[in-house]
């Protein structure tokens, strides 16, 4: 998306899994829900999730003709319910750890930043 974006300052992607990620300057979104779903914030404030986001981003990119038949009804349905489970199943397909590890890990630097009791590895 980046590349496709070219600098036009079209699309802002958000590192979630920055330290510093902040769900109040996103819309309230929680790092557990960036986590589960992608989300995207409109200009208008309005969030999206799911496929609805790549349709919404290329869209905007000016390609969105790549994701115009994932709107049509039958289509639709198959790569939303195709989403959820690649969503759900994303992390162990990847080899990454499950989403409850991940956010444990996360609790844990997040109060290690806030009283100052951070053990290097």
């Amino acid at each position: 998306m980046r590349k496709k974006d070219a600098g036009r300052g079209l699309v802002v992607l958000v590192d979630i899994a920055d330290k510093n990620y902040n769900p109040q300057e996103n819309e309230g979104i929680s790092y557990e829900a960036a986590m589960g779903r992608i989300h995207a914030l409109l200009r208008d404030g309005t969030v999206v999730k799911n496929v609805e986001v790549f349709r919404q981003v290329y869209s905007i990119l000016g390609i969105g003709w790549i994701y115009e038949p994932t709107k049509w009804p039958v289509i639709s349905t198959l790569v939303d319910k195709f989403y959820e489970i690649w969503a759900s199943a994303r992390l162990a397909l990847t080899g990454r750890p499950s989403l409850k590890t991940i956010l444990e890990e996360r609790k844990k630097l997040t109060q290690c930043q806030t009283q100052g009791r951070c053990n290097p590895r």
